[in-house]
């Protein structure tokens, strides 16, 4: 039987721990939407870097970079600011690797509680050439 001076004692620690509980959902969610964001990047470096080396130009892989992020990266506050340089297309006389890559600018939404406002996600991939 409950003592009277017991009685809300698991209310008062459910308040205790829920706040921490809460932090600890929408942690992982916010961490898991970023690893998640990280291979879409990546993903996205190759498939530029694979169409280029197939001979497209400079601005087709950007495009094709930029459509394969459009459609799978998840950013909860709606903006998707994507960044694709380092496009480098070798000359003749070059060692015929092309690169990409690729950065993005990840706003937390949850983590910005605890001081995390914003993080870089970069991907970059480097192949080689085929020959003509």
């Amino acid at each position: 039987m409950l003592c009277r001076n017991q009685k809300g004692a698991a209310a008062v620690e459910f308040a205790i721990v829920l706040p921490l509980l809460l932090l600890l959902v929408f942690g992982m969610i916010e961490f898991g939407l970023l690893f998640y964001n990280k291979q879409v990047i990546t993903n996205a470096s190759r498939e530029g870097a694979r169409a280029g080396i197939t001979g497209q130009s400079e601005a087709e892989v950007k495009q094709i970079v930029l459509d394969y992020c459009s459609e799978r990266l998840i950013n909860l506050d709606g903006e998707n600011e994507l960044i694709v340089d380092n496009i480098s297309v070798p000359g003749p006389d070059a060692d015929n690797d092309f690169s990409v890559t690729v950065n993005f600018d990840y706003d937390f939404m949850f983590a910005q509680i605890v001081g995390f406002t914003e993080t870089t996600i970069t991907a970059s991939t480097v192949m080689r050439m085929e020959p003509n």
